[in-house]
């Protein structure tokens, strides 16, 4: 049987040599935006531990973009050029791992400590600032009442996205992922739970896709050929929200922009849905917009062995396998896989003595 999980996939003229994929995770290990001792860590382990592509976690594109004052950010040129020296140290030390970056802007759900702090509401005292979004509906009771962005907010936020798009490019990096879920300022404007606008930017669903479209065309403008990715939420997992049938329109309507893949995730956009979690619980969302939108996407979502990510792939329910949790736990999780799925691949060379354990 061939194998496809370790099987290179070209997009555009970017070539990754398996469809293993380290998910954007947020650390709070940052301090300015800054990239750091951690960062660093945490990326080289899983590009030495065999990954094809890595996408650094969430990216703020202006300071209220961040979600914790923690956040990394590329909103100026000093965490530009700590990218630049990331970037350069996994080219390096692994030449034919591709990494990305996740640019998103935290919306509604900004101005919170670390989760193992608690995730409190942050004061001005306490470095936190004022969150916005397209409507004045707080996320939940302990956080606050965001300020509804106006005409001058939405050209800055979006101009804000091309600016750390083009630094992003700048710095090196092979691609970019929009982050336009889990209940983040795109994702906010796309629900109608969380958008209730009565301009041209709320309302109907061509409406609420417009703001998040307006983007993504001004990002594949400012990058032109670098490949261009989409992390959505499919569903809300609630009552009136947004829904699956809504996430495979906007995936046409990004493909005709030039966006290359639908990074397919859930939820997030609300405190009280109700997942219905299992092992690859998303994996039908993203085959229902893989096929209906004829778009490349992405599995993510309780992937945990080889033989379940090979499966999703032989059965043509996404193209790309992105790795979260079970890459926190092994960052060598594609050495380990490959073994079990009998694929020979490189092993670095200061590691060969342990192969064939």
């Amino acid at each position: 049987m061939k194998n496809l999980l370790f099987s290179p996939i070209t997009i555009q003229d970017v070539v990754f040599k398996n469809r293993v994929f380290m998910s954007p995770m947020c650390q709070y290990s940052a301090q300015d935006g800054l990239v750091n001792e951690w960062h660093i860590t945490h990326y080289l382990s899983r590009a030495i531990g065999g990954v094809g592509g890595i996408i650094v976690e969430a990216s703020a594109v202006e300071p209220r973009g961040r979600i914790t004052p923690y956040d990394l950010g590329i909103y100026n040129s000093e965490q530009k050029d700590a990218f630049s020296k990331l970037v350069e140290l996994i080219k390096k030390l692994s030449p034919d791992t591709k990494i990305g970056i996740q640019l998103a802007h935290a919306g509604r759900k900004g101005s919170k400590d670390k989760p193992w702090l608690g995730e409190k509401l942050l004061t001005k005292q306490e470095n936190g600032y004022e969150t916005i979004a397209p409507s004045p509906i707080a996320f939940d009771e302990d956080s606050s009442v965001p300020k509804q962005m106006d005409k001058k907010e939405l050209n800055f936020v979006k101009e804000s996205f091309v600016n750390s798009a083009k630094m992003a490019k700048e710095a090196g990096f092979d691609f970019i992922e929009l982050h336009m879920a889990h209940g983040y300022l795109s994702h906010e404007f796309l629900s109608p739970l969380s958008n209730i606008r009565e301009d041209e930017y709320g309302g109907n669903l061509q409406n609420r896709l417009r703001y998040p479209l307006e983007i993504a065309k001004s990002v594949k403008e400012e990058i032109n050929n670098m490949p261009l990715f989409v992390r959505v939420s499919a569903t809300d997992w609630a009552k009136g929200g947004w829904d699956l049938e809504s996430s495979a329109e906007f995936a046409k309507q990004l493909k005709l922009l030039g966006v290359d893949l639908i990074d397919v995730s859930s939820g997030g956009l609300v405190s009280y849905a109700q997942l219905e979690t299992d092992f690859g619980y998303q994996t039908f969302f993203s085959s229902t917009i893989k096929h209906k939108a004829n778009v490349l996407t992405s599995a993510v979502g309780l992937i945990a062995n080889a033989y379940q990510a090979e499966h999703i792939l032989s059965t043509k329910q996404a193209d790309i396998i992105v790795l979260g949790r079970a890459l926190l736990s092994d960052p060598y999780w594609c050495l380990h896989a490959a073994k079990a799925l009998n694929v020979d691949i490189d092993w670095p060379n200061q590691y060969l003595r342990a192969k064939h354990i």
